[in-house]
């Protein structure tokens, strides 16, 4: 029986891949990648030439059957996602969960993932926090503030530039506008930033500068 590995890729800084990480998509007989056309750019610098697949959130249901069937058989396969950890607000569970109904060996390698660091460069307390990832759009979301207003643990979620204010301005809501947040973004590129300070003090910025780049947003809990 083969194995599936779990394979974390750069969020920004192709630097960060793992020397361990390169090795195992070198061997393996199969990738499956969120966009084989990102993936492709990273393979490529690497000089990886290992086949790849398409697996993400509109195709992995059709797919599992299929791939735990190939492990089986023999082979070795590794998921990646477009950026981070797989299964980390990514594709990953699902094959995951399969993998072991079927004792199948996973293995998962460490590496890159946003909210680690963004958790760490906040400031706020991080002995004890929850991951969040990205709130519901509509339904439910309304539901999942007012629970998270209770939330004593240190906050993380995730967030695209076109909806941060508006999810800025439901945590000043829900939380109140002097709750602590720490907003990262574009983690380990070029242009990396992190703004900290009260909510209300974080939503003026962002209504003076437009948001930009890829977000991870970190709110303290309630006192």
């Amino acid at each position: 029986m083969g194995k599936l590995f779990l394979v974390p890729t750069p969020i920004g800084n192709l630097e960060d891949i793992t020397l361990r990480a390169i090795k195992i998509l070198k061997e393996v007989d199969l990738i499956l990648a969120e966009d084989t056309r990102t993936s492709g750019k990273l393979l490529k610098h690497f000089e990886i030439t290992t086949p790849m697949q398409s697996h993400h959130m509109h195709n992995e249901h059709k797919m599992v059957d299929k791939v735990v069937q190939r492990i089986k058989n023999g082979e070795h396969i590794a998921l990646i996602s477009d950026a981070g950890t797989p299964a980390i607000s990514d594709p990953g569970f699902l094959l995951s969960r399969a993998c072991v109904e079927n004792n199948i060996e996973i293995e998962c390698l460490p590496g890159a993932t946003a909210f680690v660091p963004a958790l760490v460069n906040s400031g706020l307390p991080n002995d004890k926090f929850v991951f969040e990832g990205f709130l519901p759009v509509k339904k439910g979301r309304q539901t999942r503030l007012t629970f998270l207003a209770e939330e004593t643990r240190t906050m993380i979620f995730y967030e695209s530039p076109h909806k941060l204010l508006k999810t800025l301005t439901h945590f000043s809501e829900y939380f109140g506008k002097d709750r602590q947040v720490s907003v990262s973004r574009e983690l380990t590129k070029l242009y990396e930033e992190t703004i900290r300070g009260t909510l209300s003090s974080v939503i003026n910025h962002f209504e003076q500068k437009a948001p930009k780049g890829e977000f991870v947003i970190v709110v303290s809990g309630k006192k």
